[in-house]
């Protein structure tokens, strides 16, 4: 079975293997974006704090009192006019409007548009964070699956070889312990391949879970234009200024500042008495009849003047300032971390390293040769053959942690400013 998904070329469709799911990164993160359950809760979350802000900018509801007679002078609900022409039976009537003083309203408004921003950035934050655990995936099993190439290799040649020492050895031509010692390096080679085999299925869980794909299906990366970054343009004082701009964490406290202040403005409102407005009307109750009225009322404020919560408020900006100092010295301490792991990650990336690699590679075939041709002895040729391996699994590690460095540095900063 051929799975097909949008962004993936024919060629890449029909050279897929049975069950397997070709993917660049780039096509990678654009199903990560578009099906991702994570990440949609999320955006419905910020949905719904953006429409509280209408809420917020909505008038308080006028308010209906009305009061008649049911009962009185052995009749039910008896109005009219009495013979003179006075009323008879009562009736009240009365509307009033809250009327929200010392700009209540538009700090509510603005405390509403804060959390908004917050939710938001909480957006942004999860997105990067999940953006760079699926890039961290990604590359991972890529890794694994050239360890897997390398166990495939050297199982290959220890087959070869005790397919040719068992029949030496029926012959007597060679001693039982060389043929013993091939034959623990390829348990060795097998236990190795296993153990890479479950971290393999491990990752492709979590890749497939981000990525909302089910079933027997295996997500294979497709490297395209894999080459060595450069440490970023921008020295190390400009990039974290960048991060100040873009870091979630740092945006988030930024912010949590700012409603604070803002809710101490709207503490100090609050205790500012609202006044309710409402003109009344009464029929047959008052010094004359057909009273219209206007009614004002608001409490005074002897008692509560809300000292509690503006205090409380007052504390809350202190803290969340202390906040701010410590978010602000974490930010520069990780994103220097970051720049110096990169930096020190891509010295052990240089040109030479790589000929070294490519040179011990060359020098591996050879030792392999001169094994099958007694040339060298077996001592030799084990301690070539595990080493080999070590310096290639090392390389192969090099490759990965140099893509995690670069994607950390950029998670840290909150922009790709490496690419």
């Amino acid at each position: 079975m051929c799975l097909a998904q949008p962004g993936i070329t024919k060629a890449q469709a029909g050279n897929a293997q049975p069950d397997t799911l070709r993917l660049t990164l780039k096509e990678t993160e654009k199903v990560f974006f578009e099906k991702n359950l994570q990440l949609l809760a999320a955006h419905y979350n910020v949905q719904a704090d953006s429409a509280l802000i209408q809420q917020a900018k909505l008038w308080d509801n006028p308010v209906l009192n009305t009061d008649q007679n049911i009962y009185s002078n052995n009749a039910w609900f008896e109005h009219g006019k009495n013979p003179d022409g006075t009323p008879k039976g009562q009736y009240y009537i009365q509307v009033q409007q809250l009327i929200q003083t010392a700009g209540k309203r538009g700090k509510q408004i603005k405390l509403a548009a804060t959390n908004a921003t917050i939710t938001q950035w909480q957006f942004n934050d999860l997105m990067r964070n999940l953006k760079m655990q699926l890039r961290s995936d990604f590359y991972t099993v890529y890794q694994l699956e050239n360890n897997r190439a390398l166990y495939q290799q050297e199982q290959e040649q220890t087959n070869t070889l005790l397919k040719a020492m068992s029949s030496q050895l029926s012959a007597g031509n060679i001693a039982r312990k060389d043929y013993l010692r091939i034959q623990a390096l390829q348990i060795g080679l097998q236990q190795d391949a296993t153990d890479n085999e479950k971290q393999l299925s491990d990752v492709q869980a979590e890749l497939k879970t981000m990525l909302q794909i089910t079933g027997d299906t295996y997500v294979k990366p497709v490297m395209e234009n894999i080459s060595i970054p450069s440490m970023p343009s921008q020295n190390l004082e400009d990039l974290v200024s960048t991060a100040r701009q873009n870091n979630a964490a740092y945006q988030l406290q930024k912010l949590q500042v700012q409603f604070q202040q803002q809710n101490l403005a709207l503490q100090k409102a609050l205790a500012v008495p609202d006044v309710t407005l409402g003109p009344n009307y009464d029929q047959n109750s008052n010094y004359t009849p057909h009273y219209v009225g206007l009614g004002i009322s608001l409490p005074l404020p002897v008692f509560n003047r809300n000292q509690g919560n503006i205090k409380s408020a007052r504390y809350q900006i202190k803290q969340e300032e202390t906040n701010m100092q410590m978010v602000d010295q974490q930010l520069q301490n990780d994103v220097m971390n970051a720049w110096k792991k990169l930096q020190y990650t891509l010295q052990l990336s240089t040109n030479s390293q790589q000929a070294f690699y490519d040179d011990y590679g060359k020098l591996y075939t050879n030792i392999v040769e001169s094994y099958k041709q007694r040339q060298i002895s077996l001592i030799e040729f084990t301690d070539y053959f595990e080493a080999y391996k070590d310096i290639r699994q090392k390389q192969i590690q090099q490759e990965l942690n140099v893509q995690l460095a670069k994607e950390e540095l950029n998670r840290q900063v909150g922009t790709d400013v490496i690419q």
